[in-house]
């Protein structure tokens, strides 16, 4: 029988669109030392294993995410890793590293410092090398083009996608990490002007710099450990085509896969925290892992309420996490992306212990 995993503690920094001179290490710390303090450890040498999750595009450097790592301290040794995707793989990676038996716990985080390039151009670097990426055409040109076959083919209009930034503001007026929030009615964004047609600004997620980090471990040692705890019930991860033109990019295949993987269809979901840059996309996403109307989308405002690059799929975890701990859910599911349009994806179940 696997190991059933727990998640102890999980923090994120505010959003905010430039830090300054605020560091990558100086984003990581304050985010570390408050997961530390809610599962009652002293730092990363209490955990077994550690993983991160950040993108050395935004700095420009090969294996810049090694600086990261100075927020650990950097004596003594410790059993660590990292994955050039959202800090969400590198959960995956800890959960498979205590299910093989290798760890009981495990620290995750995620960090992106976006501010200081064109967030938008260089993630164009990660497409398809030889036929996309030197076109330079950036992601909100290509989520601009899946918006485009969405309308055209009837499958959702601009209200609709105007509704779910007003709900995104509205819900983020409660979160104190959130970048923008606040009333907006779909009539006051329908009267925007259009950004990359048919996008207007507001169907599309704010540049944010901060971090987010988790802990999490067996339930034998969250109980020893003695504080709150959820339980991932399950996770599954899916890819589809890099090639753009070899996918239907008005539905996510790979996404209902990994819904049905992690079992979110076993039992009744109260809250769901999707990673959908662009409004469009989380009609997409809603439809594609069949939630209802009683579910509760987006509490925290989501990623158009702040989207912190390579920890914001982390942070939906978290925020599913948060929210089992106050009582506000007993059944949650967070969803996480990368890659343009939707291609990567990955579902994790939460559930009350």
């Amino acid at each position: 029988m696997m190991k059933e995993i727990a998640i102890v503690a999980y923090n994120q920094s505010k959003a905010v669109s430039d830090v300054g001179p605020c560091n990558e290490v100086e984003l990581i710390m304050p985010v570390l030392a408050e997961v530390f303090s809610q599962a009652g450890i002293n730092n990363a040498q209490d955990v077994d294993f550690v993983c991160s999750g950040s993108c050395d595009y935004l700095q420009g450097a090969a294996f810049a995410f090694v600086a990261g790592v100075d927020a650990l301290g950097a004596v003594p040794p410790i059993k660590e890793s990292h994955v050039e995707m959202d800090a969400a793989w590198a959960l995956y990676e800890s959960m498979l590293k205590i299910r093989m038996g290798h760890a009981d716990s495990a620290l995750i985080y995620g960090f992106g410092k976006s501010s200081p390039g064109e967030l938008p151009i260089v993630l164009s670097q990660q497409l398809d090398p030889y036929y996309l990426a030197p076109l330079w055409v950036d992601t909100i040109a290509l989520a601009a083009m899946q918006a485009r076959m969405l309308l055209d083919q009837g499958k959702i209009s601009e209200r609709d996608m105007a509704e779910v930034v007003s709900r995104s503001r509205r819900n983020a007026r409660n979160n104190p990490n959130a970048q923008l929030a606040g009333d907006v009615s779909p009539e006051d964004v329908l009267a925007q002007p259009s950004y990359v047609s048919p996008l207007r600004k507001a169907d599309c997620p704010p540049v944010s710099d901060g971090a987010s980090a988790m802990i999490i471990c067996t339930l034998e040692k969250a109980k020893s450990w003695g504080v709150p705890y959820a339980v991932i019930s399950g996770i599954d991860h899916r890819i589809e085509s890099h090639n753009m033109g070899m996918r239907d990019l008005t539905d996510s295949v790979s996404t209902r896969l990994a819904a049905e993987g992690a079992g979110l269809g076993d039992g009744p979901v109260d809250v769901a925290e999707l990673y959908a840059p662009f409004s469009h996309q989380e009609i997409v996403l809603t439809r594609a892992m069949g939630l209802g109307k009683e579910t509760n989308i987006n509490p925290s405002g989501g990623v158009l309420a702040g989207n912190l690059m390579m920890a914001s799929g982390l942070s939906r975890i978290g925020e599913v996490f948060n929210r089992i701990i106050a009582g506000d859910a007993g059944r949650g599911v967070a969803h996480a992306t990368s890659g343009p349009c939707l291609q990567h994806n990955l579902v994790t179940v939460v559930e009350k212990a």
